[in-house]
């Protein structure tokens, strides 16, 4: 008996361990890339939104697969949501955390990961 509880929790445990992750709402993060983002990214992440010249540091070039590919997604996840200067960055980049939950960054992540076509 101990023996078959301990094989179902084992496998209870290996099951939990390949739950699917969460698939982005790519469709939602657009929009808000649209109606937050793209006024100092730029429509196509170039950093070169209508905004963009009033910042005193050039917004991040979501294309630079070069520079991207060195930011890992914690980090960005930490910049929207935290602001720039919470990693070390422009303090230009301002925080989310009040505007968007969890889910909305994550999404907004791999939204913006699109940006870099190798």
């Amino acid at each position: 008996m101990n023996r078959l509880i301990s094989s179902i929790g084992a496998c209870a445990i290996i099951a939990c361990a390949f739950v699917p992750v969460r698939a982005a709402d790519m469709a939602a993060a657009k929009q808000n890339y649209d109606t937050f983002c793209m006024k100092c990214h730029g429509a196509e992440g170039k950093g070169d939104g209508p905004a963009a010249a009033t910042l005193a540091t050039n917004p991040r070039n979501f294309t630079d697969c070069g520079t991207m590919g060195k930011i890992d997604d914690k980090t960005m996840f930490n910049v929207i949501k935290n602001g720039g200067a919470s990693v070390g960055l422009s303090k230009d980049m301002q925080s989310w955390s009040a505007g968007f939950g969890d889910d909305e960054i994550h999404d907004l992540v791999a939204y913006v990961k699109t940006f870099c076509k190798k």
